[in-house]
C-alpha cells in the first residue's frame, strides 16, 4: 500500500476524536451495492481496535455471491458515464469536495479498523482528495492521435476506449489513500469500478463509496476474503491489484488465462543509500521515522533497509536511535502519538517473531508495546545482506543497517534482492545522485527527499514488486485502451 509522508505534516489539523466517538462513524455493513451500504452474504468476522483491543461488532463480509450483482450495476451505468466526459469531471471535482468535506470522519474510520495515528490517517485522506481533484482534470482531456498514413488519401486515428468493469483490490495498510490511487484515474478513463478491500479494513472504503456522491452502481464495494477477489477476477474487464507477492501471482495468473489486463502494485524491500557527503544527523532522523515509525512500518514502498558507508555509519545509526527513542508510542487516537499498533495481535506476534529470530545486533526496540498489537520501533546494525532481515519483507517497525565502503558496492546491496519498488539516495554530490539513480532497479527513486506519491507523478514496481503504473498521465492510460479506425477517403 501506499502510504504517503505527507502524513508527517504537522500542518494537518484534525478535530479531537476518541475510539468511543469513532464507532458511532462506522458504516452498518461491509458492503456499498445499489447506491447504498449493506451487509454481506458471507461469513461473520468480529472486529476489534488495534488500539486498544475494544470490541467493534461483528459483521457478514461480502460473498462471492455478491460479485455478479455488483458487476453488473457497473455494466448499466458505464457506457453513459464513459460518453459523458464533462459529467466525469464535474462529479469527480464534486467527489473530492466531499472527501475533504467527510475527512474528519473518514480518517477516524481508519484509525479505528487498522490503528493508524489520527493525524496521519487526516493526512493520507486528504491526500485521497488530491487524486481525484487530479484526475477530474484528466477526465475531459482523454484523446487520440491522427497517424501519417502514406499513400494513399486515407485518415487513420485512435482512440481511447475504457475496458468497462474494473476489478480493484486493495489491501488494509492505508485503504482510503489506496482506494483514491485506483478509483480516481479509473473513473475519470470511463470506466464502472468493483473495489474489494481487505476483510481486515473493509469500513473506511464503504465509507468512502457513500461519500463519493456518484451515480448508481458505478462505484461497488465488496469487503470480503479471497473468494470475493476470486470471483472478482473472474468477471471484470480489467484488474487492478494492489498487496503481496502471493497473492499478486494468482491474481495475475488469473487475469492472464482469460486475456485481462493487469496492473500489479506488490510488495518491496527499499533501500535508503546513504553517502558520506551527506548530512548524518537529518539523514538519521529521517530513515529512523520513514523505516520504522511511518505506519508502523506497514508500507510497500517504505525504506525499511538503511544502507550507510562506513565513514558516517556510527553517526547516523546514532541519530536514528535517538530518534527512536522520542518517538510517542500509543493510543493512535491521541494527536501528539506519532505511531500506534499495527494492524492486529496475529501480525504483532509475527513481527515479533521476526525480531527474534534475527541474528543481527539489536540497537533499538525490539519489544512489544503498551499493549497486545504494539511493536516497539525496532533499529538492527550488522544486518547480512543475505538474510531474512535484508531480503523479506517484515511489514512492521524494523529498520534493517548495513554499511558499505563504495557507491558500486552500495548499488549492488540495494538491487540485492527480488524487489524492485522505491529507493532513496542521500548525497550532496549533484553527479553522484543521477549515476546511482540511473543504476537503482526500482520504479521509482527519491534523492535527499520523501517519497509523498504527487497525484501527478508515475509510481510503479519492477521484479516481484508488479508491474503497470498508478499516477500522473501513465496511470491514467492503464485503464484505457487503443483503438484504431482507418478511413478511406476516395
Amino acid at each position: 500500500m501506499h502510504c504517503s509522508p505527507t502524513a508527517w505534516g504537522s500542518d494537518v489539523p484534525t478535530e479531537p476524536m476518541t475510539a468511543d466517538a469513532a464507532r458511532a462513524l462506522l458504516p452498518a455493513g461491509t458492503c456499498f451495492l445499489g447506491g447504498s451500504v449493506t451487509e454481506g452474504t458471507g461469513k461473520v468476522r468480529s472486529y476489534v481496535h488495534p488500539g486498544d483491543g475494544s470490541a467493534l461488532g461483528e459483521f457478514r463480509l461480502a460473498g462471492a455471491d455478491q460479485v455478479e450483482p455488483a458487476v453488473a450495476a457497473g455494466r448499466k451505468v458505464q457506457p453513459s458515464w464513459a460518453k459523458n466526459p464533462a459529467w466525469r469531471r464535474d462529479a469527480l471535482f464534486a467527489a473530492a469536495a466531499a472527501i475533504r468535506a467527510d475527512a474528519d470522519a473518514l480518517a477516524a474510520v481508519v484509525t479505528l479498523e487498522m490503528g493508524m495515528p489520527i493525524r496521519a490517517a487526516k493526512a493520507g485522506v486528504l491526500q485521497a482528495a488530491e487524486w481525484f481533484a487530479y484526475y477530474a482534470g484528466w477526465a475531459d482531456k482523454v484523446g487520440g492521435t491522427v497517424a501519417p498514413v502514406a499513400p494513399g488519401d486515407v485518415l487513420d486515428y485512435t482512440s481511447a476506449v475504457p475496458h468497462g468493469v474494473v476489478g480493484a483490490i486493495i489491501p488494509w495498510n492505508g485503504p482510503v489513500m489506496a482506494a483514491a490511487l485506483k478509483l480516481a484515474p479509473a473513473l475519470a478513463a470511463g470506466n464502472a469500478v468493483v473495489l474489494k478491500p481487505s476483510d481486515l479494513a473493509p469500513f473506511s472504503c464503504v465509507r468512502l463509496a457513500d461519500t463519493l456522491g456518484l451515480p448508481e452502481g458505478l462505484v461497488s464495494v465488496l469487503g470480503g476474503a479471497g473468494d470475493v477477489g476470486s470471483a472478482l477476477v473472474e468477471q471484470v474487464d480489467m484488474v487492478s491489484f494492489t498487496g503481496g507477492e502471493t497473492a499478486g501471482r494468482a491474481v495475475g495468473t488469473a487475469a492472464a488465462a482469460r486475456f485481462v489486463p493487469c496492473v500489479l502494485e506488490l510488495g518491496g524491500k527499499s533501500a535508503s543509500l546513504v553517502f558520506d557527503d551527506a548530512d548524518p544527523v537529518r539523514v538519521g532522523k529521517l530513515a529512523a521515522l520513514l523505516g520504522a515509525v511511518q505506519n508502523s512500518g506497514q508500507g510497500c514502498f517504505l525504506p525499511t533497509r538503511l544502507l550507510v558507508q562506513r565513514g558516517i555509519a556510527d553517526a547516523v545509526l546514532e541519530a536514528a536511535t535517538a530518534q527512536l527513542a522520542k518517538v510517542r508510542l500509543g493510543n493512535p487516537f491521541e494527536p501528539t502519538n506519532s505511531m500506534g499498533p499495527v494492524v492486529d495481535v496475529a501480525a504483532a506476534d509475527r513481527i515479533l517473531g521476526v525480531i527474534e529470530g534475527a541474528s543481527a545486533r539489536l540497537v533499538a526496540g525490539g519489544g512489544r508495546g503498551p499493549g497486545p498489537a504494539y511493536v516497539e520501533p525496532t533499529l538492527f546494525a550488522d544486518v547480512d545482506p543475505a538474510s531474512r532481515l535484508a531480503q523479506e519483507e517484515v511489514f512492521g517497525p524494523v529498520l534493517a543497517v548495513t554499511t558499505f565502503d563504495t557507491e558500486d558496492e552500495a548499488v549492488e546491496l540495494a538491487n540485492g534482492t527480488r524487489y524492485g519498488l522505491a529507493g532513496y539516495v542521500w548525497t550532496n554530490d549533484l553527479a553522484r545522485a543521477h549515476r546511482v539513480a540511473d543504476r537503482l532497479e526500482a520504479g521509482y527513486v527519491c534523492v535527499n527527499s520523501l517519497a509523498g506519491l504527487p497525484p501527478s507523478a508515475p509510481f510503479g514496481g519492477w521484479k516481484a514488486s508488479g508491474r503497470g503504473t498508478e499516477g500522473g498521465r501513465e496511470g491514467m492510460r492503464e485503464f484505457l485502451r487503443t483503438k484504431n479506425v482507418h478511413v478511406g477517403l476516395t
